[in-house]
């Protein structure tokens, strides 16, 4: 505390020696006891003038004490409105080099004047001064000057971010934190109050309950649509259960766990509910996406975004500078300020045409972040049938040239801040936001032909009828007043840009995955055609084989898309057999498979279920003549590869290292025991494993692994219907026979030659007896 405190005093005799030191420690022990001084206030004033040229706290002690005077209740609160603009100065210099110099740990050491306006109690007095209007008995409740208002909200702002603990300290008054609400319903001051929300909500312990806000439907339909938008970013905190963005790293045991314990619906599911229960609410996100921007032109637009966004890194400036816009609008017109009068505000002309473009994008990362986490909430069917009916998908499809993906470029196609490989520009943000909505939207949901257009949707009916197959039935249902418009619908041009991106581009791994979720549930012949035809296989083998991509993400999207594409489906293994027409290449392709398992199982799930189907099709002559000459059904058609690959994928995966990610594996191994034992080889895979233990000298090991795997697969995959669907969809096997065949596998009785304890020798059963016990 050295900075703080400086030299030591010169007081002579033990008990006045370090007096700084005293009020410094007698403050910080308050502050932790709850007992003792608590601010400044409560000192003499001399004692503070004496010891504040020496400590170094520049007058805010004294400023703080005069605040507390002058703003007792009925009293005129401009003298304290004009000491606390004295304060604001002296902080926000502070706050400004956080933000603008690499934002440094907040310590007292780089921002003494925020830590000492905390240590003092300063931002225990501007709460007290805001909220002091809620505690008047009076029923018409005394109204605060919006700049007072404003200057409080900024200077709690300030500290936050330069003061440790200032902002965990906020987040636990519950009554604080839903006061600050009822502030947005003031424009002039909804802007400070909406960037110290979303701090507060980031740190808070306890997600808080949008129920409890008071007249929150109220509150919502009285923002105009920009700031709706800027509500999005605080929605986002109260939809999202905790740490969902590494969903995947979560192990399936802690997570049924965990679901036991929390058999109610989480805080962040009520919360969905809440806002779905807002009339209009996802009518006016729907049309807030799908808002046109003015566009930019000239050549040096690119460069103008980047230096822009090079300083805009904070989210308060940018919005600052266009709240100066719609004030300035507001002064020169009575009309409404919303995107109409925004776009005739002298100041917002004067602004850099980037600008505005970031400024809408910024929020339309937002609002589709909000789509998306309901789309993937319990209320599934409700929101898809809202974003439907307000066509949100046809109007993502009008932005998809204009703004979403503009034409660049090819080595300026992105925009990076200076460390060229981190995806964090608004512009990046937006379009993986954007492709994160469309796998949502597309993910086992008929819904998903609404990414056609008409003459799309004509297209595949007639490759349907070509192939003399009956129409899936949710393309028969499709509303065509409801599809996209233009010459492309959004599927087919997420396509045409996916093949012009660099071959380790991140945005690979959201492109794959958005055109497989099209894909997923049950295979479409039709579906999988209008995808070949427009050259999608080649393009996906170009990138595995021949592209030199090193990303395991990037490479792991395209082998489960790969895998969707050609399941069951004789005419994309013809063309990858003609792409893959060397040794070479096939060896190249193979080493990608085999280097990582839990990344190109779902492919080898797709080439043993293509060609157990394809075996039992031999009439057809197409068929028998693919079979023979198809380098990969070859491959697989050998059993020792089938048994190669089974041997891995029990062995890469135990009970522990479980996880959404890898579980797949699992499923994988259990397809090739399930056709192994419809063709009655059940018990020649079961030896075949035990050998391998005894030759890798660990009898026992793999088998035991196996059975506990398959005791955890019971427990997780029965009480879980969507799972079961899926397995069921995917494979085209009926989940009772799933399930029969795990019980099989799992019987007692040691002389079934299908059960696994036969295959144990009896020193070395259940080695992992406990590992499931709970």
């Amino acid at each position: 505390m050295a900075t703080l405190l400086g030299s030591e005093s010169p007081c002579t005799g033990g008990k006045r020696r370090n007096c700084n030191s005293n009020i410094v420690t007698k403050f910080t022990a308050s502050k932790i006891t709850g007992q003792g001084f608590s601010r400044g206030t409560q000192l003499p004033g001399g004692l503070l003038q004496e010891r504040d040229k020496r400590a170094k706290w520049h007058g805010i002690p004294t400023l703080l004490q005069k605040l507390y005077e002058s703003s007792h209740p009925n009293s005129d609160l401009s003298h304290a409105h004009s000491f606390l603009k004295v304060l604001s100065s002296q902080l926000s210099m502070e706050a400004m080099s956080f933000v603008t110099e690499d934002r440094k740990t907040a310590q007292e050491s780089t921002f003494p004047n925020t830590y000492t306006f905390d240590l003092f109690g300063g931002v225990d007095l501007l709460v007290e001064i805001l909220m002091r209007p809620t505690l008047t008995m009076q029923k018409k409740k005394p109204k605060m000057n919006d700049d007072l208002v404003k200057d409080c909200l900024s200077v709690l702002y300030n500290c936050c971010i330069c003061t440790e603990g200032v902002t965990k300290s906020l987040a636990a008054r519950d009554d604080f934190v839903l006061f600050l609400f009822t502030l947005m319903t003031n424009k002039k001051t909804f802007l400070q109050t909406a960037t110290l929300i979303e701090d507060i909500l980031g740190v808070k312990k306890e997600m808080i309950q949008l129920e409890g806000i008071p007249n929150l439907s109220g509150l919502v339909q009285s923002f105009d649509q920009q700031q709706l938008a800027n509500f999005c970013r605080i929605l986002s905190v109260t939809i999202s259960e905790p740490d969902v963005g590494n969903d995947d790293k979560h192990t399936l045991l802690a997570k049924n766990a965990q679901q036991k314990r929390n058999a109610s619906p989480s805080r962040a599911e009520v919360n969905q509910v809440t806002l779905l229960n807002i009339p209009g609410f996802i009518e006016r996100l729907c049309k807030l996406a799908t808002r046109k921007v003015s566009e930019a032109t000239g050549a040096n637009f690119l460069q103008e975004l980047e230096d822009w966004y090079t300083w805009l890194d904070n989210a308060l400036v940018l919005d600052a500078l266009m709240q100066m816009a719609t004030e300035e609008a507001e002064q020169s017109s009575t009309e409404s300020s919303d995107e109409s009068s925004l776009a005739t505000s002298p100041l917002r002309h004067r602004l850099p045409q980037s600008m505005k473009i970031v400024h809408e994008i910024m929020y339309k990362v937002e609002v589709l972040y909000v789509l998306c986490v309901l789309l993937m909430g319990r209320q599934r069917n409700q929101v898809h049938k809202m974003l439907a009916e307000f066509r949100l998908i046809p109007g993502l499809n009008n932005l998809f040239e204009k703004l979403i993906w503009r034409k660049y470029t090819a080595s300026n196609h992105v925009v990076h801040g200076q460390n060229e490989n981190c995806d964090c520009s608004p512009e990046i943000s937006f379009k993986i936001q954007f492709l994160r909505l469309l796998q949502s939207f597309s993910d086992h949901h008929e819904n998903k032909y609404l990414l056609l257009n008409s003459q799309e949707l004509n297209e595949l009916s007639a490759i349907s009828m070509k192939a003399n197959i009956p129409e899936v039935e949710a393309l028969v249902n499709t509303d065509r007043s409801l599809v996209c418009d233009g010459k492309k619908g959004l599927l087919t041009r997420i396509l045409t840009v996916m093949k012009r991106e660099p071959p380790d581009s991140s945005f690979r791994f959201w492109q794959a995955r958005a055109v497989e979720s099209f894909l997923r549930g049950a295979t479409s012949y039709a579906d999988q055609m209008f995808l070949l035809k427009r050259g999608l296989l080649e393009h996906i083998l170009f990138c595995i084989i021949d592209s030199g991509c090193t990303s395991r993400d990037v490479l792991q999207s395209y082998f489960d898309l790969l895998g969707e594409l050609m399941k069951f489906n004789i005419d994309a293994f013809k063309r990858f057999n003609k792409y893959v027409n060397t040794p070479e290449k096939f060896q190249t392709f193979l080493t990608q498979i085999n280097s990582s398992l839990v990344d190109s199982n779902m492919l080898v799930r797709c080439i043993v279920l293509s060609l157990d189907r394809f075996e039992s099709q031999t009439e057809d002559v197409k068929v028998v003549e693919v079979l023979s000459e198809c380098c990969l059904l070859s491959y697989m058609a050998r059993v020792e590869n089938r048994l190669s690959f089974l041997f891995r994928l029990i062995n890469i995966i135990n009970v522990q290292t479980l996880t959404q990610e890898n579980v797949s594996c699992l499923n994988t191994s259990l397809v090739i025991l399930m056709l192994a034992r419809r063709k009655a080889k059940l018990p020649f895979y079961l030896n075949a494993l035990r050998e391998k233990e005894y030759a890798e000298k660990y009898p026992g090991c793999l088998l035991n692994n196996f059975h506990n795997l398959l005791r955890f697969w019971q427990r997780h995959y029965l009480n879980k219907d969507k799972d079961s669907t899926c397995l069921e969809n995917s494979s085209c096997i009926p989940f009772s026979y799933w399930k029969e065949t795990v019980s099989v596998l799992l019987g007692s009785d040691r002389t079934s030659l299908c059960a696994i304890a036969s295959y144990i020798d009896e020193p070395f059963m259940d080695l992992d007896r406990d590992l499931l016990e709970d």
